[in-house]
């Protein structure tokens, strides 16, 4: 703590040019090398991301493109099994060989039509369930039985559903153009009788793959990266020439239909992002080397450190600048303000800077006319403060002789046995005495409770059996303080405004109670009531004396909205007066008043 404290010390002490310029450089260089590992950190991120991204949308548009090419081969197979040649082929027996050659003929020009629209369609074969078979580029040795073939069995199991065979394996099917297994992907579809349901030939059609390759070979990930294509067996239907790694195992993409993973080959990391489809289960791989990766972000390094250098470079000399035309002016400053200090408020000059720091030297300029100005002020205000003070020793000597007066005339009547008479006049005593209070504005409730009793004796003479009164106070709330002749205006309203123009008896309750922090005054009478009208318009009036100042004149009296002012100048916003009333029914008004504990000075007798 101690060596703190010292560190501090010594850099408090540090002239303000050394300060700003070590200020300067710390939020110039470290925000840049900041900045610059949180770039390099993000970027290292968001490059990787992108790349994944990119890659995984290749590897969508790929998908898309075999899924098309799939797609029409699926079309292929349900025009064959659909076609009514096909039909009678599959269905009726050929009673002679012309009948035969004919049918054959008309098949074989069916299906030639097929390879010319379709150029990845290798060769088209139709087989009889008895082992008969049709084709235009295929065909198998005289004694195969192709109802034996494992691809024809399959298509026979999937009950007319298009399948994707895959490479054809131990196929006795040749082709013509002697393509290898390799370079063919073979699809089936089995076709039924409608009527029967009984299985009745199947359609099979090699696929050759040099063309479905030109979709995927023209793509690279970098410079090394390339795409390749495994069936659902984990046999490669596409890759390139030099692969990065000649055989792709199925079983390090687990259960996932798309993700991304990295495994060290041969002591290179590569990067492997993957996709299944959908619909013909394969997977399209994209593979490249980590390093790729890895140089984009070296470029990326440079750049920032470059910038960093820069920034810091910038930063130095700008800091030097900044701090030697900010800390000039302020010790110039500083000589102005020890000349003052030497020679005494004496008009001194200051330069005509426009910065500001140069405002400053004016302000401070001007303020030392204002003190010159001010003292001679406070001598003239001294000797008006010391005239008023004898002024309103005299206010109060005349309020003070006029509840004594009172006083004098209180015991002169009961003296004289006119004890109605005392009684007004007492009240009439007690209302002024209570109203003074010494000057206070805060005084304890009892006194306030008092002050009103006594107002109340007097319309009660007044009123007589019209008026009529209870005041319910708890015991607690009479031990607090509050703001002296609050409740006095209030009652007054409800006695002109209601009970006055009531017909027959009124009645007024008074009640206030402590809850938590707060007294909770309200003021109920049986009274004449307001439309609606007047009560909004009443209610408006009090929002308008609750933002009252206490220079202005509406504060000089004791109505219900000076109730509301001062409320709120004593106490703030949340307090004030809160009015509901019926018309014939009466009116109640209640407010809030923060809990002041009751210092025990009231207001003497």
């Amino acid at each position: 703590m101690d060596l703190s404290r010292l560190s501090l010390l010594k850099l408090n002490n540090l002239p303000i040019r050394y300060k700003l310029i070590i200020f300067f450089l710390l939020i110039s260089i470290l925000p840049a090398i900041g900045l610059g590992i949180f770039i390099q950190l993000t970027t290292s991120r968001i490059v990787d991301t992108q790349i994944d991204s990119d890659t995984m949308q290749l590897i969508g548009k790929v998908n898309k493109s075999l899924e098309f090419y799939m797609d029409d081969m699926q079309n292929i197979t349900y025009f064959i099994a659909s076609d009514s040649k096909t039909n009678q082929f599959l269905n009726e027996s050929v009673l002679s060989k012309r009948d035969a050659d004919n049918d054959f003929y008309g098949i074989r020009s069916y299906l030639e039509q097929f390879p010319t629209l379709y150029p990845e369609v290798a060769g088209i074969m139709i087989i009889k369930n008895n082992g008969t078979y049709i084709s235009n580029e295929l065909y198998t040795g005289s004694d195969v039985n192709l109802t034996n073939e494992s691809w024809y069995k399959e298509a026979k199991n999937n009950g007319g559903i298009f399948e994707i065979i895959g490479h054809p394996k131990n196929n006795d099917v040749k082709n013509q153009a002697n393509y290898q297994s390799s370079d063919l992907v073979m699809v089936t579809r089995s076709i039924t009788d409608p009527n029967t349901q009984k299985l009745v030939g199947v359609v099979m059609i090699e696929l050759d793959l040099r063309v479905i390759a030109e979709t995927v070979k023209d793509i690279h990930l970098g410079k090394n990266g390339y795409l390749a294509v495994l069936d659902k067996h984990g046999d490669t239907i596409y890759s390139p020439e030099k692969p990065l790694i000649s055989k792709i195992p199925l079983s390090w993409f687990g259960s996932n239909s798309s993700g991304n993973f990295s495994k060290n080959i041969h002591g290179q990391n590569l990067e492997f992002i993957y996709q299944k489809s959908p619909y013909t289960n394969w997977l399209t791989i994209g593979v490249f080397p980590k390093t790729e990766s890895a140089f984009v972000l070296k470029k990326i390094r440079f750049y920032v450190i470059t910038f960093v250098y820069i920034v810091i470079v910038l930063g130095i000399t700008a800091s030097l600048i900044l701090a030697n035309s900010l800390s000039k002016p302020i010790y110039e400053l500083i000589s102005f303000m020890k000349n003052v200090e030497s020679n005494g408020l004496e008009d001194h000059h200051w330069e005509n800077r426009k910065d500001e720091i140069g405002l400053l030297g004016q302000r401070y300029h001007k303020m030392l006319t204002e003190i010159k100005k001010w003292m001679k002020l406070s001598e003239e205000q001294s000797r008006l403060k010391r005239e008023a003070e004898l002024k309103s020793l005299q206010a109060h000597i005349k309020p003070h002789f006029l509840y004594n007066t009172l006083d004098t005339i209180h015991w002169m009547t009961r003296k004289r046995g006119a004890h109605d008479v005392t009684e007004v006049v007492e009240a009439l005593s007690k209302l002024f005495r209570i109203g003074l209070s010494k000057g206070q504005d805060i005084i304890p409730l009892s006194n306030e409770i008092e002050h009103i009793e006594s107002y109340l004796k007097i319309q009660k003479t007044r009123y007589q059996d019209k008026l009529n009164y209870i005041i319910d106070v708890s015991p607690e709330a009479r031990q607090s303080s509050v703001l002296k002749i609050i409740l006095q205006p209030i009652i007054e309203n409800a006695i002109y405004h209601g009970i006055k123009e009531r017909r027959g008896p009124g009645l007024i309750r008074i009640s206030a109670y402590k809850d938590k922090q707060f007294l909770f005054f309200r003021v109920e009478d049986n009274g004449a009531g307001m439309d609606t009208e007047t009560l909004s318009k009443l209610r408006t009036n009090l929002d308008k004396a609750a933002k009252l100042t206490e220079n202005e004149e509406a504060l000089n009296g004791y109505g219900i909205l000076n109730v509301q002012a001062r409320l709120h100048l004593h106490f703030g916003s949340p307090f004030g007066l809160y009015i509901e009333s019926n018309q014939g029914v009466g009116t109640i008004v209640s407010f809030v008043h923060p809990w002041i504990e009751n210092s025990g000075k009231g207001v003497s007798d």
